[in-house]
């Protein structure tokens, strides 16, 4: 059986580190399982610039870990990796409308609590900007940017990342490949405003996104990647539907709206916290897990060390009801991306109402980014226009979006074990 092919568009430090933690599980895995043919990077809670940084950084550990595997006689592991090198492509530096918002309060000014500073001996030397600017020339034969040389383990682009993914789409089969959305969904909305026909080539969006039965984690009722780039997530949900222009944001003015007849509806497959707060990783299961590797000179074990300690403390200083080693770190962006590599496991399942008519409020003063969903109980009806008993057509059967939202998980009770599993053994 041929590998899967990914996209993971990502803002890697994000919502407790989570992004680089969800990358590295792709990584890990073996040439027969995965094909990752592009990172795309997006802002999050820190600059698109130290997203950046922390993707390079990540490669640069990754090749110390591999090289000190073989010098410990080790399995090498990350065969994904070794085997297809990922492109890698800077995105967009804020949201389509909204005012950014950034959290180094929380994640350090670089967005992995400060790595760069404390531990500099862990961090590539800042010669690998150039690689992405595209008013400079690549050789095709430029050394890897990080490690010995011995392979290269990326392949820096110089184009935005909107355009990467729409080139991919277009140089494989549709429906082949699956893109894993685990930041604001800016990117992905540039993309299908620039050529929707190419994005709908696409065969399912996964996205970590939404609180829709659940609180927020930014506000009372909003999930950080959705209240980002509210505006976008809006957009991209709207492919869903079929009449988009039902559901697509009135007030957005930076994006074209989409054509009328688009040949098919877009398959997102929504994670929103209702579930990934069901899958988490102790801070005592992860300590008994690295001390081993740490006292045996694992690079990545240092480095995946220094920022989770960082993590692990600001949770605890934030919720009274953790202490310890019951200090819970939730792997949103992981299940994510272990549903795009495991999405035929029996377990996985959506929500008995779905596909659900999910939208996002994009211009509420307190409801930025809500997941609104319709719990009236009402009979649908016939037509696609607004009348006085339906504002908003959400009762009509031909408008509204149709989003897949997950809900089951063959691995809620177990994986932060395969997390750890998958990364270091």
């Amino acid at each position: 059986m041929a590998p899967k092919k990914i996209i993971i568009d990502t803002d890697p430090h994000a919502k407790g580190v989570d992004d680089i933690l969800g990358l590295l599980l792709a990584l890990s895995a073996t040439p027969d399982e995965v094909e990752v043919l592009l990172i795309s990077l997006t802002f999050g809670n820190i600059e698109v610039k130290s997203c950046l940084r922390n993707a390079v950084s990540m490669f640069h550990i990754l090749e110390r870990e591999m090289q000190w595997r073989r010098e410990q006689g080790r399995p090498g592991g990350f065969g994904a990796l070794r085997a297809h090198p990922p492109i890698v492509a800077v995105g967009a530096e804020g949201p389509l409308e909204d005012q950014k918002m950034l959290a180094d309060y929380f994640h350090g000014t670089d967005g992995l609590g400060g790595i760069h500073a404390s531990h500099p001996h862990l961090t590539p030397k800042e010669t690998w900007e150039h690689l992405f600017d595209p008013s400079t020339e690549v050789s095709a034969i430029d050394p890897a940017p990080t490690g010995d040389g011995s392979h290269r383990s990326f392949i820096p682009s110089k184009h935005p990342a909107h355009d990467e993914i729409l080139r991919v789409l277009r140089e494989n089969e549709p429906g082949t490949v699956t893109l894993v959305a685990v930041g604001p969904l800016t990117n992905l909305a540039l993309a299908s405003a620039a050529d929707p026909e190419a994005f709908l080539r696409v065969k399912e969006v996964v996205v970590m996104g939404g609180a829709v039965n659940q609180p927020g984690n930014v506000t009372p009722v909003a999930e950080f990647n959705t209240y980002a780039d509210a505006f976008a997530a809006a957009r991209v949900y709207s492919l869903t539907s079929p009449s988009p222009r039902t559901t697509i944001p009135i007030a957005s003015t930076s994006l074209a709206n989409y054509p009328p007849n688009l040949s098919k509806q877009l398959t997102v497959r929504l994670f929103p916290l209702d579930i990934t707060h069901r899958h988490g990783l102790k801070r005592g299961q992860f300590r008994k897990a690295i001390t081993p590797l740490l006292e045996s000179g694992s690079p990545l074990a240092e480095w995946v060390a220094a920022f989770m300690a960082h993590t692990f403390h600001t949770i605890e200083k934030q919720h009274q009801s953790q202490v310890g080693d019951d200090v819970e770190l939730s792997l949103h962006d992981p299940v994510c991306v272990w549903y795009a590599l495991t999405a035929e496991y029996e377990g996985w399942k959506p929500s008995l109402t779905s596909p659900e008519d999910i939208r996002v409020e994009t211009t509420g003063q307190w409801t930025r980014g809500h997941c609104v969903v319709d719990r009236r109980d009402r009979h649908r009806i016939e037509g696609d226009e607004e009348h006085s008993s339906d504002h908003g057509l959400w009762l009509s059967q031909r408008a509204g979006n149709r989003i897949w939202r997950m809900d089951g998980s063959p691995v809620e009770n177990n994986f932060g074990d395969i997390l750890l599993e998958k990364l270091f053994t």
